[in-house]
């Protein structure tokens, strides 16, 4: 038996292993990106990811944000606390519930989202280029269908 290798367990083959790959891409693209704003904006992943879907959802609260990014509640609160402390993101009282807070984009925020945003488009082509039309299709139908799917856009 080669060492290390249990008789009684049955160790995944990682490498095979869906969610894994999944989040090995995930990982790699994700960082890909980052290292584009990062050093230029001092602006984390969960930060970036917030950004976006500010942008994209302007006026939900954090509760809304973290339910959108499948992120966790503390990691979207403290990304959140960081934009609001850099003047990224404003928060402001709902006018019809004094116990929500709204959330957008402020101007620095905007100006921070359009310069990275055609950077994510960017590195999302050059990897989509790496698959054939057909697989490009396919790709878009195959993540349609594993993707949440509760009623929300995006």
């Amino acid at each position: 038996m080669p060492a290390g290798r249990h008789p009684d367990h049955a160790p995944l083959e990682l490498e095979r292993f869906v969610p894994y790959q999944l989040s090995i891409v995930s990982n790699t693209v994700s960082q890909a990106i980052a290292d584009d704003y990062q050093a230029r904006h001092d602006l984390g992943v969960t930060e970036w990811r917030v950004m976006a879907v500010l942008a994209r959802f302007d006026g939900l609260s954090a509760r809304e944000v973290a339910e959108r990014t499948a992120m966790d509640k503390v990691a979207v609160s403290r990304a959140l606390a960081r934009l609001v402390a850099a003047s990224r993101v404003r928060r402001h009282i709902h006018a019809d519930d004094k116990r929500r807070s709204v959330l957008g984009l402020t101007a620095a925020g905007w100006k921070i989202h359009d310069e990275v945003a055609p950077m994510a488009r960017l590195r999302e082509r050059e990897l989509l280029a790496r698959l054939a039309p057909e697989e490009q299709v396919w790709l878009t139908r195959i993540l349609d269908k594993l993707m949440p799917q509760d009623g929300r856009e995006g």
